[in-house]
């Protein structure tokens, strides 16, 4: 028993023992272990300050670098500055100085004035002086020329007036008659002298506006590119810009015809586009007539921009700027509208300065000349003479009265009561009445293919309507959705019916409707 009991202390012991060497090693390694860790602690330490040193410096070199460069944006702004005001300060001074100049001369002037009114104001004194002495004479010859003849002033008076008055009456009747006769004689001189000498100054082109346009070509081989295969891209050209392409053994030339210039010039501009690029297929076709018109709309306002820059008329709405470059593309009787709203415009400021009616009527004569004739180019068709209607569209943007007159009145649509209407008037007449200018003829073809496709357009269902072949064919393209083929048949009869009835024309003109059905979806 007490050999356990030892044997239980001595393990005691020795546990004890171990515990206790433990602890120490545990101790001596924890040291260890925070040792290496403060040193750690102390090197990342030394190394963020270190860091923290580097980029505080190269943040100070960058502030002082943003800092100098501000300074200098700084002081060149404030010399600029500085350099303005003295600029500034230098014309200012130089006004002051003006003024100051002129304020001396106004002094001077008075002071002058001042002196002429006292030397006035003396003689003033002089001549009623002697007009009084002046009347008493008059009062004593009186007095004596009545007592001669035995009659009183008054008496003697009303007797002269009388024989004077029926003397001056005579002689005024046989003055005025004269001058009436001279005046008549001289005026139709005069007129025609001005007249000649406005024409004589003016130098105009004699073309007249033909109703085709010849597109040349490198060679014949495009001709089958332009035609497609059974006919598809000139059916596309043809019904996307309303001329008809003659394509004929012509050598290397395409013959565009139709009544209306501006949309010869867009199938003009549209074939020369294809050609150049070589693809040639409907869906191109309609997307390059598209963009021409686009850019035709641009050419127009640089034509009317071109215009009143070339005349030195300032100042136009943009909408008659606009109406002005569309004159380019209208002819009236065969004569171009636009070459004729300039002769005229020239005619009158000529005719106003022979006149001697002053810079300013010259001017306001050569803007409505220029003008006159803008009813003819309207945006949308009215029931209104070309005349009332340019007058109604030069009132709306704000024109002088005189310029509204002038334009309503070059017609005696309306009363002339300004100086410049007779003058537009006359100069108008004088354009359009010199040899090669006009064409009648002309004028009434192309009102009649107009009133055809006006005709085909007033039925519903109808989206575009082209006279072609020189007005021998009608051909009217149709919604599809809302005109089915069994209704193409009833109009083309409907319509073809209208025109016998209503219209005159030689020979026949040939009716056709197309109805077409396009599917469009788009992939995304």
């Amino acid at each position: 028993m007490q050999d356990t009991i030892i044997v239980a202390g001595v393990a005691v012991a020795a546990i004890i023992i171990g515990i206790f060497i433990g602890k120490s090693i545990f101790a001596k390694n924890t040291k260890i272990a925070v040792e290496d860790a403060e040193q750690q602690a102390k090197k990342i330490i030394e190394d963020a300050n270190t860091l923290a040193q580097t980029t505080k410096e190269k943040k100070m070199l960058e502030a002082k670098e943003h800092y100098l460069q501000l300074k200098s944006e700084s002081e060149k702004e404030t010399f600029q500055r500085t350099q303005k005001v003295t600029e500034q300060e230098g014309r200012i001074k130089q006004q002051q100085q003006s003024i100051n100049d002129k304020l001396a001369g106004v002094q001077k002037q008075v002071q002058e004035n001042e002196q002429l009114k006292e030397t006035l104001n003396k003689q003033l004194e002089v001549v009623n002086i002697k007009r009084n002495e002046l009347e008493k004479h008059q009062e004593e010859h009186i007095k004596r020329l009545e007592k001669v003849a035995n009659l009183s002033a008054e008496e003697a008076k009303s007797e002269l007036v009388e024989m004077v008055k029926e003397e001056a009456r005579t002689k005024a009747m046989s003055h005025v008659k004269e001058i009436m006769e001279e005046a008549k004689i001289n005026a139709t001189k005069e007129a025609k002298k001005i007249i000649i000498q406005s024409i004589q100054r003016t130098a105009a082109e004699q073309t007249i506006e033909n109703a085709i346009t010849v597109f040349n070509l490198e060679s014949d081989e495009i001709k089958g590119q332009i035609i497609g295969r059974e006919g598809r891209n000139i059916r596309a050209l043809e019904a996307a810009t309303g001329v008809d392409l003659i394509i004929d053994d012509t050598p290397e030339a395409i013959v565009l015809s139709c009544f209306d210039p501006l949309r010869r010039e867009i199938a003009r501009l549209s074939l020369q586009r294809l050609v150049q690029d070589g693809r040639i297929h409907p869906a191109r076709i309609e997307e390059v007539v598209e963009k021409t018109k686009k850019q035709l709309e641009e050419q127009i306002m640089e034509i009317g921009e071109r215009t009143i820059i070339e005349l030195g008329v300032h100042g136009l709405h943009k909408d008659l700027v606009r109406m002005i470059g569309k004159m380019r593309f209208r002819s009236s009787y065969g004569q171009n509208l636009l070459m004729h709203s300039k002769e005229t415009a020239n005619l009158c400021g000529i005719m106003a300065a022979e006149l001697g009616l002053g810079q300013k009527v010259v001017k306001l004569a050569k803007r409505a000349g220029l003008l006159h004739d803008i009813g003819k180019v309207p945006d949308e068709e009215t029931e209104l003479s070309h005349a009332l209607l340019g007058a109604k569209l030069a009132e709306r943007c704000g024109e002088h009265e005189s310029i509204v007159n002038a334009i309503g009145a070059h017609h005696d649509e309306m009363e002339m009561t300004y100086i410049i209407s007779p003058i537009v008037q006359a100069c108008d007449a004088i354009s359009g009445a010199r040899p090669g200018a006009r064409r009648e003829m002309m004028q009434s073809y192309l009102q009649r293919i107009k009133d055809l496709e006006n005709l085909a357009t007033a039925y519903k269902g109808v989206e575009k309507a082209y006279a072609i072949q020189a007005g021998r064919e009608l051909r009217v393209i149709v919604e599809a959705d809302k005109v089915s083929d069994a209704e193409s048949d009833l109009l083309s009869f409907e319509i073809a019916d209208k025109i016998q009835k209503e219209m005159q024309y030689p020979g026949q003109i040939k009716v056709t409707v197309i109805r077409e059905l396009r599917a469009v979806n788009i992939a995304r």
